[in-house]
């Protein structure tokens, strides 16, 4: 069901997607929902819409922090989920020990003696089999079908009641415009029915007409004439209706209630690309273009807050976490903008009893060869980790769970991947705000800055390989306060990538050494934006992921150190 580009790409869910299928004369309706916590307000909204849940863990793997995360939402709602331990003919699958870490991660998050005693299915999604048994008959998905029939209830809602329903996803159509997505709660609806937009306090928002009622059968949309409570619809006509907005006929007076949405934990600062390279490279690349796209984001992502920044021309956005924030940006600039974005903070808070500052700590659960867990641990513990268990996880792997700061985790993935050689799994999971745990170090090296305009040349950069790593090629344009490398040392240091050799009339006794570069060190927009600093930008366009410091101008640069020295 992962349709969108980014999802295909990253092999993740992050949009929350509907589809029914027809069962024995039973229509089930499904509803796929990212299990990343950075995804968090998709699973939020979608919960109101569900009686029952299927919890799929990997036979390996087993209870990731993401899916407690998804599971302690669940369970707080009451819902009795049906457990699935896929890819049972993996040469690693230990169901039984999965299934005692599902037995304990339930027990851990509060469920009741009937959540658990959960159901449990093993299955293969790749050959498409579920099963009862772990050694059972593996024909098809029939057992699964069944078992949800059987254990999930059918929605207990009245029809005669006037039409309601809660507005759970929303898109935008070229041609009809905002399709608002959601179950129906109650009563019945027809095509051009009138109806009426509630906010939560009661307020009308605004009246319309149903121009279009659509319904999911497999995974296309099919047009109407008329839903009834328990169908799970997408409806359009309406041109100021959002989430979590009540849509109803007329005579509703009262809304229905809206899951309420964890806060944002995490702020960046987008502003307009200002280098010596802006405009060239994306058709939108105004302010008020920027802004207009960022509150529309808000419209159908309610985890994404949006304010205007002090600084000129900027907005502050705050979200989950750098992931949720990194796919807004990818997808901003896949439609055309440019852009430049700021280091990544965390919201602090007070707590109003103690009057202590607060910040917002995560759980993070690594999965690491053995051979390195202890550098694994040293880092965690500098960046203010507690470690929480240690526990061989099979095939020579440990798994590491701590609790840290979410500012500690800023930055250290790209880190985290080099120390353990590219093997290592890293999951993290909200864990909730705690006090303020001190200063943590960052980046230690420097950046090697172009203190020049042009393009960089093979002669100059091969003299420069020594003083740190490059992150240009030759070829490449640069401008001055652009980061072309990162320094071997701690200091800033201003180099001229774009001399030339000089050529003279005198001949040479011999031929000059082919100069060979070492490749560029390449950076994804994640690990740009992990990378900076509080004084440096990533700037962002279609073509190209820049680093650049905030102020170009060295004069400038040194002033603003001064004043903060002062």
């Amino acid at each position: 069901m992962d349709s969108n580009d980014l999802e295909r790409e990253r092999g993740i869910t992050i949009l929350a997607k509907c589809t029914s299928v027809v069962w024995k004369n039973t229509r089930i309706n499904i509803i796929d929902t990212p299990g990343h916590a950075d995804f968090g307000g998709e699973v939020e909204r979608i919960l109101s819409m569900v009686d029952g849940a299927v919890v799929l863990v990997d036979s390996a793997e087993g209870a990731l922090p993401q899916t407690k995360f998804v599971v302690g939402k669940a369970l707080a709602r009451g819902l009795r989920p049906i457990v699935v331990v896929n890819k049972i003919d993996r040469g690693d699958a230990r169901p039984d020990e999965v299934h005692n870490e599902v037995f304990d991660l339930f027990a851990a998050l509060g469920a009741n003696d009937e959540q658990l005693d959960f159901p449990m299915l093993y299955a293969s999604g790749r050959q498409g089999w579920a099963d009862l048994e772990l050694e059972g008959a593996r024909k098809d998905l029939s057992p699964m079908f069944d078992l949800i029939i059987k254990h999930v209830p059918a929605p207990v809602l009245d029809k005669e009641k006037p039409f309601a329903m809660t507005a759970t996803i929303l898109e935008n159509d070229n041609f009809l415009g905002r399709v608002l997505t959601g179950r129906v709660e109650q009563g019945r609806a027809r095509m051009n029915m009138p109806v009426k937009v509630l906010r939560a306090d009661g307020s009308v928002v605004e009246t319309g007409r149903l121009t279009k009622l659509l319904s999911f059968r497999g995974l296309e949309r099919v047009a109407v004439e008329e839903v009834e409570a328990g169908d799970i619809v997408a409806v359009a006509g309406l041109s100021e209706a959002t989430i979590p907005d009540t849509i109803a006929a007329p005579e509703v007076t009262e809304p229905l209630h809206a899951i309420p949405v964890d806060p944002p934990t995490l702020s960046m600062t987008f502003r307009l690309n200002d280098g010596p390279l802006g405009g060239r490279e994306g058709k939108k690349v105004t302010s008020r273009q920027i802004r207009d796209r960022l509150f529309k984001e808000t419209e159908s992502n309610i985890a994404i807050r949006v304010t205007d920044s002090p600084e000129s021309e900027a907005f502050e956005v705050a979200g989950r976490g750098e992931l949720q924030l990194g796919v807004l940006i990818e997808t901003m600039r896949r439609e055309g903008f440019e852009l430049t974005i700021g280091r990544p903070r965390v919201l602090f808070r007070t707590n109003e009893e103690t009057g202590e500052r607060e910040e917002p700590y995560e759980e993070v659960t690594i999965d690491v060869d053995e051979p390195y867990s202890g550098v694994v641990v040293e880092k965690m513990s500098l960046r203010k980790g507690q470690m929480q268990d240690m526990r061989p996880s099979g095939g020579d792997k440990v798994r590491l769970t701590f609790i840290i700061p979410s500012r500690g985790l800023i930055g250290y993935h790209g880190e985290f991947l080099t120390d353990t050689r590219g093997t290592g799994i890293m999951n993290r999971l909200f864990f909730g705000y705690q006090p303020y745990a001190g200063t943590i170090e960052g980046r230690r090296n420097g950046s090697l800055i172009s203190a020049e305009d042009g393009n960089t040349t093979t002669y100059s950069l091969f003299s420069l390989q020594e003083r740190g790593t490059l992150f240009v090629d030759a070829g490449e344009k640069v401008y001055v306060g652009m980061i072309i490398g990162e320094h071997s040392r701690e200091n800033d240091l201003e180099v001229n990538p774009v001399r030339e050799k000089k050529l003279t009339n005198m001949r040479a006794s011999g031929k000059d050494d082919a100069l060979m570069l070492t490749p560029p060190r390449r950076m994804s927009l994640e690990q740009a934006i992990a990378y900076i600093e509080d004084d440096e930008l990533v700037e962002v366009t279609p073509s190209a992921i820049r680093l650049r410091k905030r102020y170009l101008d060295p004069n400038e640069r040194k002033k603003r150190s001064k004043s903060r020295e002062g």
